[in-house]
């Protein structure tokens, strides 16, 4: 009787050991979770936040044996995430065994590599570019690579400050999205290029009109060095934006010229805007009062109204033309936007590319307007094929969330990111630690720009601008590939390459 109360409680004693030493164990990780700074899941969600890595883990041995899921996630796979995330640790991006990439997918591109390549004392980093040279203060930009419009209200303050510091490190430019000029997006002090949105957003006055004053006052800022017009944005073209009352805070409402608790809508169009002269007149007064240029951001949906464009610049004159003109792929991305213009509504930027940069050169203004590509072009071979087929830059905003720690949630619409990166609720953005996440912008764009360059190179190019469309090859449906000079010949007023 006596021995078997003894087991009895040895056994009692043992799961209340086990139990305790479970808690302690947990209360010691959840210390440690709550303290580090590189992962904003198990910063936010300590201990349980550590299953989603393990879970991560266990899916590439799930995926060996039983699925094949790299490449089919949307709106961005795991593949083009975790190269992303890789980057941005610093760690090897190098890969082993062979690609899991489909080469027979409709649309690939493959470039062409050279039977010679150039030497190692034959490469080149990509020379600096002008924009608005007949500016009063042209910029000249470091990088072909940088980062796309996202407004301060649409992400978070720490947010702001991590893209900004890591901006200035990389040497590439920032775009403040139609949100206005924060103190933020000057902390780092990298370049920065102002969005006017539809509602004027920071340089509006009372009655919602585009201020003169407004404008000046942003201009003085010697980090603000290009304007930039917001016309559409590939998620949702021919609808503006809405930032609902409840987040425009005190600092919100200052910034963008609100009241504090007034929804912040953008109308879908430029009310003084109704025709490509009026956007001229637009441009060549933005660009008088400010002294910088100013360049315009859009959807393309066909060919025939862009070049009408072209058309009106040269009848009336290219100092009235964009110094810039981006162009946003239908495949865009946004906070929130009914689903039928995310889905149906825009070029893909595949094709939208092609034609502005055709119709720019056939207009004889190849000089005079740089083409800046956007919309997920966010890994080095996207990249290196918008360069080929024309592109003078090339711009990101997903790309560098994915390098702040985006976990692709798809909640950027509920104020509830897990990340930190597109909410005002503090608790969420503690997990999100500008002294590290900064770190990680500053690597991805620089192994972007480094492996677009070693893609040039392959290629037998010095250095990515020099790259052609006849250095890729694109996939058709009957599964051979075509150069994409076949497909789509460049502009030449000689020859076509």
């Amino acid at each position: 009787m006596s021995f078997a109360m003894s087991v009895l409680e040895v056994m009692v004693l043992g799961f209340f050991f086990v139990i305790g030493l479970g808690v302690a164990v947990a209360l010691v990780m959840f210390v440690i979770d709550r303290v580090q700074t590189h992962d904003a899941i198990r910063r936010n969600y300590p201990v349980i936040g550590r299953f989603r890595h393990l879970f991560s883990q266990l899916g590439e041995f799930f995926r060996q044996y039983f699925f094949a899921m790299d490449r089919e996630e949307l709106p961005f796979n795991r593949a083009q995430r975790e190269w992303i995330k890789r980057s941005g640790e610093g760690v090897s991006n190098t890969v082993a065994f062979g690609s899991t990439r489909n080469l027979s997918v409709v649309g690939t591109p493959i470039f062409v590599n050279a039977a010679f390549p150039p030497l190692a004392d034959q490469f080149a980093r990509t020379a600096p570019m002008v924009i608005g040279e007949g500016a009063r203060v042209p910029f000249t930009a470091r990088s072909f690579f940088n980062i796309s419009g996202m407004s301060y209200g649409a992400i978070s303050k720490p947010a702001v400050r991590a893209l900004s510091r890591g901006a200035k490190e990389a040497g590439v430019w920032m775009n403040t999205g139609e949100g206005g000029l924060s103190p933020y997006h000057l902390e780092g002090g990298c370049d920065i290029v102002f969005q006017i949105g539809t509602a004027k957003f920071g340089v509006r006055d009372e009655e919602g009109n585009l201020s003169d004053d407004k404008l000046r006052e942003v201009a003085t800022h010697k980090q603000v060095r290009m304007f930039e017009i917001k016309l559409a944005q590939g998620a949702k073209p021919g609808k503006g934006g809405i930032l609902p009352g409840e987040k425009v805070t005190e600092e919100i409402a200052k910034i963008r010229g609100l009241r504090v608790g007034q929804d912040g809508i953008s109308p879908n169009r430029h009310a003084e805007v109704d025709d490509w002269g009026d956007l001229l007149d637009l441009i060549c007064h933005i660009r008088g009062v400010t002294g910088k240029p100013v360049g315009i951001k859009t959807v393309v949906g066909a060919e025939a109204p862009i070049a009408d464009l072209f058309a009106t610049i040269n009848a009336r004159g290219a100092e009235c033309a964009p110094d810039f003109i981006t162009v946003d792929g239908g495949e865009g991305g946004t906070g929130a936007a009914p689903m039928p213009l995310i889905d149906l509504v825009g070029m893909s930027i595949r094709e939208a590319l092609v034609s502005v940069v055709d119709l720019r050169d056939q207009a004889g203004l190849k000089d005079r307007i740089r083409v800046v590509a956007s919309g997920k072009l966010v890994n080095p071979g996207d990249v290196a094929w918008a360069l080929a087929a024309g592109a003078d830059f090339v711009t990101t905003a997903r790309g560098f969330m994915f390098s702040l720690g985006c976990i692709q949630a798809l909640k950027c619409n509920k104020n509830t990111c897990p990340t930190g990166i597109t909410t005002h609720d503090k608790r969420f953005q503690k997990g999100l630690v500008v002294a590290d996440k900064e770190k990680r912008v500053t690597r991805y764009a620089s192994e972007i720009i480094h492996e677009v360059e070693t893609i040039a190179h392959s290629v037998g190019v010095a250095e990515p601008r020099m790259m052609r469309r006849r250095h890729v090859r694109i996939v058709q449906d009957d599964g051979r590939s075509r150069p994409l000079n076949e497909i789509t010949p460049s502009y030449s007023p000689v020859t076509r390459p």
